[in-house]
């Protein structure tokens, strides 16, 4: 690919300076021929020799690198046209290359550069009128006057189209590295996405079986069917974290889409339907959860559903770890506007604020994340009767 574009590169450079050479060439070889050809019976000119062919040559050969030194080929090719009409020869067929010289300076050069150059062509060429045959002369200084004035508005409108297109491929560019920044970006979003899908499915599910699996061992002989309900509280929290699980594989496989689509339970984002799932989960390991629901419930969106599912058992599994003979109560109020989440233990260990060490740090930032996402707040601290406080509060506009 690389080398494609090289070679694409070097003929489109490439071309011009050959349409230039063949230009110059071809353009000097029908001068010449036009000179030698033109009928001259009245004498109106010098008779053509040597030196009007060498200074045809002078006039039309340096436009073969016109576009490499615009300004040097246009002083050259004007003071060869200048001697040439000087010394009275042919002079129509002299026209065309100070012309295009001129031309290249206006699509090249700076506007006050090509207002000099044009002067400089204007004197030259009414110069040259006084060679006109009889009775066209004014005619020639309307024709040569025009003729500049179209050559410098022509190659000034080319050379505001060329910076033009300039500034667009330099706009072009800075728009792709900026939608390159934002892919990447959007990268590291999803990727802080699954971090947090990770942390709380892992976090909860896995301290859910360490406790009843110190429960289980504890009384394994003693209480056989004590451990039998914890082993089965075990099997149910690894059976819903690799639904969990298996439900972030399909999004990340296969799109949101068809993981909403999909068969099964393990395809459907949790949410607050599997509030009481979670309660009896955590229960089983030793918390007394309260759950109260209160305002006029509604159908959250898919995503705020799953943001205040994710805080609460983010807040319970911070109880289960770090006050695990606390209570705990879990308030849910629906207003007009928003949905408010409280989730609270009594218990006497204090749980860190805003760290970004250890688990519970990690988890009160991604609730907090989780709650920006969607334009809310958490709140996290002691509460006022002791105990630890988790509060949320998620914006919810609903069609009226």
């Amino acid at each position: 690919m690389f080398a494609q574009r090289t070679w694409g590169g070097t003929v489109r450079r490439a071309f011009p300076q050959m349409a230039d050479t063949v230009y110059a060439v071809v353009s000097l070889g029908i001068m010449g021929a036009m000179l030698r050809n033109w009928p001259n019976s009245e004498g109106y000119w010098r008779h053509t020799d040597v030196w009007a062919y060498v200074l045809i040559a002078l006039v039309y050969l340096p436009l073969a690198v016109r576009r490499r030194a615009p300004l040097t080929v246009f002083v050259s090719t004007a003071a060869c046209t200048l001697c040439y009409m000087t010394l009275a020869y042919y002079h129509v067929v002299v026209v065309c290359g100070l012309g295009l010289a001129f031309y290249t300076v206006a699509a090249q050069c700076p506007r006050r550069v090509a207002a000099k150059c044009a002067a400089g062509s204007l004197l030259v060429l009414l110069w040259g009128t006084r060679l006109a045959e009889p009775g066209i002369g004014p005619l020639s200084v309307v024709f040569v006057t025009v003729t500049v004035a179209v050559l410098w508005v022509t190659g000034d409108r080319s050379r505001r189209l060329a910076e033009r297109g300039e500034r667009l491929a330099v706009l072009s560019e800075q728009l792709r590295l900026e939608q390159e920044e934002k892919e990447q970006q959007a990268v590291m979003a999803e990727r802080m996405s699954i971090a947090r899908e990770l942390h709380d499915v892992v976090a909860h599910h896995v301290s859910a079986i360490s406790v009843q699996t110190g429960l289980a061992g504890y009384v394994f002989t003693s209480d056989p069917m004590t451990a039998r309900t914890a082993l089965e509280t075990i099997a149910g929290s690894a059976h819903e974290a690799m639904a969990e699980m298996r439900r972030m594989l399909v999004v990340l496989r296969e799109g949101t889409e068809r993981a909403q689509v999909g068969v099964g339970d393990h395809n459907a984002a949790p949410g607050l339907g599997r509030l009481n799932q979670l309660v009896r989960r955590v229960e089983a390991a030793g918390v007394s959860v309260d759950v109260r629901i209160t305002g006029a419930p509604f159908a959250l969106p898919p995503g705020v559903d799953l943001c205040v599912y994710r805080v609460i058992q983010e807040a319970l599994t911070n109880v289960m770890k770090h006050a695990p003979a606390a209570s705990a109560s879990v308030s849910v109020h629906f207003d007009e506007a928003a949905v408010r989440v409280r989730v609270a233990d009594d218990g006497q260990e204090a749980m860190p604020v805003g760290t970004t060490s250890g688990p519970a740090g990690h988890g009160l930032i991604g609730m907090r994340e989780r709650a920006g996402i969607y334009g809310g707040t958490v709140i996290a601290g002691p509460g006022p009767q002791g105990g630890f406080e988790v509060a949320l509060t998620v914006p919810v506009p609903r069609d009226r």
